[in-house]
């Protein structure tokens, strides 16, 4: 198989960006650099900017899937680059913020927070790889706090909405997101609408990234978002509609490590992160030979870093840490190079996601002009 080609996470042209960029349109103080490869098409005023955030939809999986010539592709504004990790909690939480993941700090599925020290599981609040509340308060939203950009726009005097499933349970289709941000383009007012979706990402995990299922996910997303185009075309609903992806996807082969006893023996606690790349805590007396026998074993498929190495490589990000970031962090990275994922729970994934990898890291940015539809 040849070894897929890596891309790092470029912070002056990545996901990140994206709601700078939204902030600057609305006068909100951007959290950092804006994408310009978005801001070309800001010079306009719209009154309703759409922001549809499709889970898992990467280069490869769109060029995979959808014909050239059909509407996601023919609208192709550009390529640009997830965050480190390619993963939802970090690359969404990025685009809810503007920060980078470093300043963030939601970093994977599963993070370190030492003040309890545990593996969270942070979208849900339970321990790593159970059902068991972490606290009695949500950890991340506690210690790891941020401002979301709809709510940075409203305190700036602007109109903001967040249309997702996490956010309201009723929503149980893509037609039912599509009419809910028609419903709010309709309103009086200049306007930001952020609609996140969770798929294909769910169909890619189950079935893998040649799927006939992924494929019919897609094609009913690319239809129910031209069909809202058209619809507020008709209208005269003066619209950019953004259609964008948090990462990539990429099938995988599975190892557990408890398969690998003396390995495991090395860590103070389970790896946290994600199973395309581990955060490690090694035990001191054990270094030394963890630094010479996880190469040995597994050195085809990951690079073994320093965690030092991996943060001034700006990994992570570029502009100042949270607080709490390198606290999170254990003394070694393990990054994914092939397609292999190392599991510390008992779950099985066609495809997966969350290291540097073309297929993971590089996302589509798609753009509609009602004026021009």
């Amino acid at each position: 198989m040849k070894r897929p080609e890596i891309i790092l996470p470029d912070y002056k042209n990545c996901i990140a960006n994206l709601p700078n960029s939204i902030l600057k349109k609305f006068n909100a103080e951007p959290r950092g650099d804006s994408l310009p490869l978005l801001d070309r098409y800001l010079t306009r005023d719209y009154k309703n900017i759409i922001v549809f955030l499709l889970d898992g939809m990467g280069k490869v999986i769109l060029e995979r899937h959808l014909s050239e010539h059909g509407p996601f592709r023919s609208h192709l504004a550009g390529i640009y680059t997830s965050t480190f990790l390619s993963t939802t909690t970090a690359a969404t939480t990025s685009v809810m913020s503007g920060l980078q993941p470093c300043e963030h700090s939601w970093l994977g599925w599963d993070c370190y927070y030492p003040e309890v020290d545990k593996n969270v599981t942070i979208f849900l609040n339970v321990e790593q790889g159970t059902k068991n509340q972490a606290a009695d308060y949500n950890i991340a939203q506690t210690l790891t706090p941020y401002e979301n950009v709809v709510d940075r726009i409203k305190r700036h005097g602007g109109q903001a909405y967040l249309e997702a499933p996490f956010a309201d349970r009723s929503i149980k289709d893509f037609r039912t997101l599509c009419d809910r941000v028609q419903a709010h383009c309709e309103k009086p007012g200049q306007k930001y609408i952020y609609a996140y979706w969770n798929q294909p990402d769910s169909a890619l995990h189950g079935n893998g990234c040649s799927s006939k299922v992924v494929k019919r996910v897609l094609k009913r997303s690319e239809a129910n978002i031209t069909r809202l185009v058209k619809e507020l075309a008709a209208k005269n609903e003066d619209s950019l509609i953004i259609v964008t992806a948090d990462h990539g996807h990429i099938d995988n082969r599975q190892v557990w490590l408890r398969d690998y006893p003396e390995l495991y023996a090395c860590l103070e606690r389970a790896p946290s992160l994600e199973p395309r790349v581990l955060n490690l805590f090694i035990k001191k007396e054990k270094e030394d030979f963890f630094a010479r026998e996880f190469p040995r074993t597994f050195g085809e498929d990951f690079d073994l870093l320093p965690m030092e190495e991996a943060i001034s490589r700006g990994l992570f990000g570029t502009r100042e840490p949270h607080p709490r970031f390198r606290s999170m962090l254990g003394n070694y990275i393990a990054i994914a190079k092939g397609d292999l994922s190392i599991m510390t729970v008992d779950e099985e994934f066609k495809s997966m996601h969350g290291s540097l990898t073309e297929d993971e890291m590089l996302i589509p940015l798609i753009v509609f002009d009602t004026t021009s539809a």
